[in-house]
């Protein structure tokens, strides 16, 4: 256990691998978050959801690229997962207290 998360808190030596991990955390959690940002702004957003349809696929587009490129660059394996968990938590308390 203790191996696991000195591996986690220890950043790369060299930036020329991201590894598995990052890159699955930058893929299908930068995914999530940028979905959960796109809810959080059509709750928060004056009008109809039809109005700000084109709005919403560029802002979700956007925001997964630039959030996958935030986790991505991450010097350490535990700092890629909180910048992951840490957006996930605040958006979906977010969500909780407006639905």
């Amino acid at each position: 256990m203790k191996e696991m998360y000195y591996n986690f808190i220890t950043p790369e030596k060299s930036g020329k691998k991201i590894g598995w991990f990052r890159t699955f955390l930058a893929i299908f959690g930068a995914l999530i978050v940028a979905y959960l940002g796109m809810m959080v702004l059509l709750f928060v957003s004056p009008g109809s959801f039809l109005d700000l349809v084109v709005v919403f696929v560029l802002f979700y587009t956007f925001v997964w690229a630039c959030s996958a490129l935030w986790i991505v660059l991450a010097p350490s394996k535990l700092s890629a997962l909180l910048r992951v968990i840490i957006p996930i938590f605040i958006f979906s308390l977010f969500l909780s207290q407006m639905g």
